[in-house]
């Protein structure tokens, strides 16, 4: 197989629909042009699109959690709880493991066995097993819009389900919900998976059904350098694009470093535009608060969180994915869920009306990021004699794309990050990426100043050191540091 970077056809797409419709019997349910009906009698504060661009407008930052169980009612009463208590603007639907897997027969089994329990024995909502009358439910349930979060690297039944459900905003794309999330599926599969969800998308744009898609910035959540991260959000935003999508939320996971993060936020929206400038398309930012390992004590949790969420508003992120004072110990409580927003509404409402001032270390980060990014895309944009889809197989196959610690088999993984001295993620090694002698030397240079300000060598393991910082108590990995 091999996927190249032009809009499907709608003979190739209904052929094609028929065989996805068919993998489970909710699919039959699926009725496009009653489905647009649907979308048009929606109120417009339950429209993605329409809140996201009042957001970039007034300059403020949305906070979303995330959120998701097994039952109806449960999930309903789960999303109100948030949206009130938690002070969310915006809601999601996270989707469960069997489901992102298109496992639906242990999904209905995990359905059966939660109401029999009386509680949620999956990590999500079974979208696809509830079926299209049942999404309806929980979208008419709450006064805001929802998003369908999950990590699926086919995720086209669910598409169809949740958007003919009312759900106005979709997240993944066929490479950040493929080789962080699965081992043995290929890039080309999954980018033309995903180029399916997309024309279905662009489908509903064409009937005048506003839809945001959303890629997933963080990728493995691990020491992810922003150019990594802001190339590959890029690429999906091109490949969606492509399709007819015409909003698209392009997201960055914290690294930690002030002024790397608020230059990694703001050089994603500069690029994305620069690159999507062919397309007529709504550009805004999601930041992810750490993806990390939390501290399991509560107080230093929150203290993760208000940094999150200081570093978003500061950033000017259009949102902000929210975590919880329970992120180490496993599935939160609706009411941890609810403080973790609470707390980030507090930082975000007291820095809504500042900024961080420009200087020369923030201008120094930008200019990297942007070199960085420009000579990966460029590089993958030849390999593919101009064209994305071809050029991002090939990048994966020759290391020109390499996201660090992700399990694809399709990935090399040859690129290590490790943080400087000040805390900013920089490349210990590069594997192939394609980067100037000039950029190479500031990324030793500053691993230098930290080995000299250590007592050690540059090696390994500072990555070791700088992964498990964060959950004791710190954010650069130091040998001598004492645990908190």
């Amino acid at each position: 197989m091999e996927v190249k970077n032009k809009k499907w056809s709608l003979k190739h797409f209904n052929e094609v629909r028929q065989e996805v419709l068919n993998q489970w019997p909710t699919g039959r349910g699926v009725n496009l042009e009653e489905a647009f009906k649907y979308h048009q009698s929606l109120p417009k504060n339950q429209v993605m699109t329409t809140k996201l661009k009042e957001a970039l407008d007034s300059g403020t930052t949305l906070i979303q959690p995330r959120a998701g169980v097994a039952l109806i009612d449960e999930h309903i009463e789960l999303l109100q709880y948030l949206r009130k208590e938690g002070k969310a603007d915006l809601l999601p639907t996270t989707i469960d493991s069997y489901t992102r897997q298109n496992r639906y027969e242990e999904a209905e089994k995990g359905i059966e066995e939660s109401m029999k329990a009386g509680r949620s024995l999956l990590n999500g909502f079974p979208a696809v097993n509830h079926g299209v009358e049942k999404c309806r439910q929980v979208v008419e349930s709450v006064d805001c819009p929802l998003q369908v979060r999950h990590g699926t690297p086919d995720a086209r039944l669910l598409a169809e389900i949740t958007l003919a459900g009312g759900f106005t905003d979709f997240e993944g794309g066929g490479i950040s919900y493929n080789v962080p999330y699965a081992k043995k599926v290929s890039i080309e599969e999954t980018i033309y998976y995903w180029q399916y969800v997309d024309r279905l998308v662009g489908l509903y744009e064409e009937n005048g059904i506003s839809i945001n898609r959303e890629p997933f910035g963080p990728l493995t959540g691990t020491l992810v350098a922003p150019s990594i991260s802001h190339s590959i959000g890029i690429i999906e935003g091109l490949l969606a694009a492509e399709q007819g999508v015409k909003n698209i939320c392009l997201g960055y996971g914290q690294c930690g470093n002030l002024v790397q993060d608020v230059a990694a936020i703001q050089t994603l929206k500069e690029l994305a535009e620069e690159y999507l400038a062919d397309y007529d398309v709504m550009l805004t930012t999601v930041f992810h608060q750490w993806m990390g390992g939390f501290p399991q004590d509560e107080a230093q949790a929150f203290g993760v969180i208000s940094w999150g969420a200081a570093t978003a508003a500061l950033g000017k992120a259009t949102k902000v994915i929210v975590k919880t004072p329970h992120e180490a110990l496993g599935v939160p409580t609706k009411e941890a869920n609810a403080e973790g927003l609470r707390a980030t509404k507090q930082v975000i409402n007291m820095l809504k009306d500042q900024q961080l001032a420009s200087s020369a270390e923030l201008e120094t980060e930008k200019e990297i990021i942007k070199k960085e990014t420009k000579q990966i895309l460029d590089r993958v944009y030849e390999l593919g004699e101009g064209d994305w889809a071809v050029g991002t197989v090939r990048a994966f196959e020759s290391g020109v794309l390499d996201v660090p610690f992700a399990p694809s088999q399709y990935n090399l993984g040859k690129v290590l990050p490790a943080r400087d001295n000040n805390g900013a993620v920089r490349f210990l090694n590069f594997g192939s990426l394609p980067f100037s002698e000039d950029i190479k030397d500031f990324h030793r240079e500053k691993l230098s100043e930290r080995a000299k300000a250590e007592g050690r060598d540059v090696s390994f393991q500072m990555t070791v050191d700088d992964i498990y910082a964060i959950s004791q108590g710190m954010l650069v990995g130091r040998p001598n540091a004492k645990k908190q």
